[in-house]
């Protein structure tokens, strides 16, 4: 007799159902990790070109696709964190982000979204330390985030499953805004289904409170719609990619059998020796002389194969892929549009524009943890206008950055977002501002002793009873 269904909206229902959503998920992030590494799926061939074809499989490869996911993920640099009207980020949020080490992964999860399409970040409260809650960034393949009905940023439930590396049984968590369930299971049989049962942690409740009153993994969405669907940045470029490896094997190809000149010889009698077996009579070299005594043989030779179509077909393919993913096309081809600045700048114009589009869904789901890890440190303030600092995606020449900054000036435009336009970091802009402060108060100080005169005691100027 089956077992009976769980309720709609239990924990083990949502697990039940966010188990087997993840597992179609790991297939297509399994897909996209395979072309980013450069371990492309390469064509089939005929039995008979095995052997010889299979030497070459390896070589064939050129991972153009990767070279797409690095140039924009490159690109996606968070700087810190702005809160309310500040002109510089907030020291606090940005104290938890470095504990944390989140300027070091959250390129790491930048990269992960735009290769596979997703990432994950997970809140929780750090029992050592209060004031420093615990971020986490998770991985596509173990965490998974359901959104109420209706809508894509309302977060219904989460889960998290991994591996025990000690024990092999499967670890799963369930988040939901109440409460927080944790489940084992023996490793399935392929094919089968996880038995679930509840794993209890010592000093710990089954379920768990969720102190933060809402669900605590949070999805950094690559190239989502309005469905709430995701897209790796290389998933609509997969055919070309293996377009280009099978012009390289066909290339690879002609190099072996037919790159060279095949000679050819009618009306002459091969010697062969005691044995029988036909003996080589001519041997190629600079200091040997082949010499043909019989008038009537005939000796020619068959024109190598040209390389420069399949070169001129891979080139093309190339500059489609480019076209498609808006990346520079010196990032894949390895030569110069031009040498000046402007073109160089009009060549990296779609790849900037890609990078603006794509850091606006990022931001959101950056901007939600920050908020989720405030929360939890206790912090009061209104988080509502919250914002990341991002990196300037464009690359220019410092003189070409300095005169922008001296024109940016003219207009008015705050010292603190030059500085943040020129690269600085938000800690050396904090450490800048107060250095300015300081120095307009010695300004200030010494206008001030100019028109009145030192301070009475020191000595010089008007005394105590002249002041007077």
């Amino acid at each position: 007799m089956a077992a009976p269904k769980p309720p709609v909206g239990s924990a083990q229902w949502w697990l039940n159902r966010l188990y087997e959503e993840l597992g179609e998920r790991r297939r297509y992030a399994d897909v996209m990790r395979r072309y980013y590494s450069g371990d492309h799926p390469l064509a089939q061939v005929v039995d008979k070109a095995r052997d010889a074809f299979r030497r070459m499989l390896k070589q064939a490869r050129s991972n153009y696709v990767g070279l797409v996911v690095d140039a924009t993920a490159e690109r996606i640099q968070i700087d810190g964190i702005r809160i309310g009207d500040s002109e510089v980020g907030d020291p606090e949020a940005w104290r938890i982000w470095q504990a944390n080490s989140l300027d070091a992964d959250s390129d790491l999860l930048i990269t992960e979204s735009v290769k596979c399409s997703r990432a994950f970040m997970l809140v929780a409260p750090n029992p050592d330390d209060a004031s420093t809650p615990i971020v986490t960034g998770e991985d596509m393949t173990q965490a998974i985030v359901a959104y109420e009905p209706g809508s894509r940023r309302k977060r219904a439930a989460g889960l998290k499953v991994w591996s025990d590396d000690w024990t092999g049984d499967l670890m799963a968590t369930v988040y939901l805004p109440d409460f927080i369930y944790k489940f084992r299971a023996p490793e399935p049989v392929k094919g089968m289904s996880p038995k679930w049962e509840p794993r209890e942690v010592v000093g710990e409740q089954w379920p768990a409170p969720n102190p933060l009153r809402a669900v605590p993994l949070v999805e950094i969405p690559n190239r989502p719609d309005l469905l709430g669907n995701a897209m790796s940045e290389i998933e609509d470029v997969l055919d070309i990619q293996d377009r280009i490896n099978k012009t390289l094997i066909d290339r690879l190809m002609a190099q072996e059998f037919s790159a060279f000149r095949q000679r050819w010889m009618t009306g002459y009698e091969v010697p062969r020796d005691d044995d029988g077996q036909p003996v080589e009579p001519f041997k190629a070299a600079v200091d040997r002389l082949w010499v043909i005594e019989d008038e009537n043989v005939q000796i020619g030779e068959f024109s190598a194969t040209d390389l420069k179509p399949y070169l001129s077909a891979v080139e093309s393919d190339v500059r489609d892929l480019a076209a498609r993913t808006r990346t520079p096309s010196q990032y894949l081809l390895g030569v110069m549009v031009n040498i000046s600045g402007d073109a160089l700048k009009a060549a990296e114009s779609g790849l900037v524009s890609k990078v603006l589009q794509r850091r606006r869904p990022f931001g959101e789901a950056f901007e939600e943890v920050v908020r989720l890890y405030l929360h939890a440190a206790g912090d009061t303030r209104d988080l509502a206008a919250l914002e990341v600092i991002w990196h300037n995606p464009e690359f220019r020449t410092e003189g070409e950055l300095v005169d922008a900054l001296v024109k940016m000036s003219t207009l008015g435009v705050p010292h603190e977002a030059l500085w943040e336009r020129w690269g600085a970091s938000q800690t050396e802009i904090a450490l800048w501002r107060e250095q300015r402060d300081a120095a307009a108060a010695r300004v200030m100080a010494g206008d001030m002793a100019a028109l009145y005169g030192p301070k009475p005691g020191t000595g010089a100027g008007l005394s105590d009873a002249d002041a007077d």
